[in-house]
């Protein structure tokens, strides 16, 4: 133990770093030790895993992807960092299924992300904070929690932009996934059967509904209820205006109305729905364009209209 913090001190030229680090190095061999202890009896107590995890790789041909074998290596840090509170937990795996990531280890991957992020930025700062002889070693600490700090918020940060753009575009193409339905479900097909037509057709456009459908038709075919499969893609995709289609068409089903009438009805409603609400964001135009007009146009033509008279009647009482 001496001899090596004997290293790190040559190596570092500083005490306080190396004794750091030599606790780091320290807490990583125990962590390290712990790991493989956990993969050894992991891999007694589940052999199906084990083999499952074979079959898969031989079923891609042997060449594993690269970025899921980061995933599963990083996998054992997640569950150490995965929230206590179900809620948190609940609510952070909506907004990770909301932005596309449907895995089952999406929501322990995350949190093994963040935490990677946190002690990469931490001692990357301090290492680079090592060579600039200007920074006290409590400025650089301080920028190194401060690094470590955006690593940990980071992560939610991007995950939220994700989300929000995914169920921004999946909103946006909902209205002529709606008129293609109609006209599907008017021509004679069935509800899978449109849906399916409505995927192919939106595949180009708008991806993102169209896998959403795409998937509905899948769980359908695997003996997965309509309503449910429906219901799994509005939880899905995030979009308010699904889930009343789907609401709607359950109610359709449960009382056996036509499917056809119902999506007419809300087609139309959901189309007086847009209408009132363009028509809402063209009243607020006035009192948005208020503040731009005093603080920007105003004050150009004040000094234009009135610039030239104040400049004669200073030239005049000169």
């Amino acid at each position: 133990m001496d001899a090596l913090l004997e290293v790190l001190n040559e190596l570092l030229q500083n005490e306080f770093y190396s004794r750091i680090t030599f606790i780091v190095l320290t807490g990583g061999a125990a962590l390290a030790f712990a790991f493989s202890l956990t993969f050894l009896v992991s891999s007694f107590v589940a052999p199906f895993r084990s083999r499952k995890r074979v079959l898969t790789s031989a079923h891609n041909g042997g060449e594993g992807n690269a970025s899921q074998k980061v995933f599963d290596t990083l996998d054992p840090l997640g569950n150490l960092l995965m929230p206590k509170k179900k809620k948190q937990a609940f609510v952070t795996q909506q907004t990770l299924i909301h932005a596309g990531f449907r895995n089952e280890n999406a929501l322990k991957n995350f949190y093994a992300i963040k935490i990677v992020l946190v002690i990469g930025l931490f001692w990357i700062v301090m290492i680079s904070g090592s060579f600039v002889s200007d920074i006290t070693s409590t400025q650089v600490f301080a920028l190194a929690v401060f690094a470590a700090v955006a690593g940990f918020l980071i992560p939610s940060i991007i995950l939220d932009k994700l989300a929000a753009r995914r169920i921004k575009r999946i909103h946006a193409s909902f209205p002529d996934a709606l008129d293609l339905l109609v006209v599907c479900v008017e021509s004679g097909l069935g509800l899978s059967a449109a849906l399916q037509r409505v995927a192919q057709e939106l595949d180009v456009s708008h991806p993102e509904l169209a896998e959403e459908m795409n998937l509905v038709n899948v769980e359908i075919r695997a003996g997965v209820h309509r309503i449910e499969a429906l219901r799994g893609m509005a939880e899905r995709t995030g979009v308010d205006d699904i889930k009343g289609l789907v609401a709607l068409l359950d109610q359709s089903i449960r009382f056996g109305s036509s499917i056809a009438d119902t999506l007419r009805v809300y087609s139309e409603e959901f189309r007086d729905k847009r209408m009132q609400k363009a028509e809402e964001m063209a009243a607020k135009i006035g009192t948005k364009m208020i503040f731009p007009l005093t603080f920007c146009m105003w004050p150009s033509f004040f000094l234009v209209a009135v610039g030239p008279a104040i400049l004669a009647v200073l030239a005049a009482l000169r």
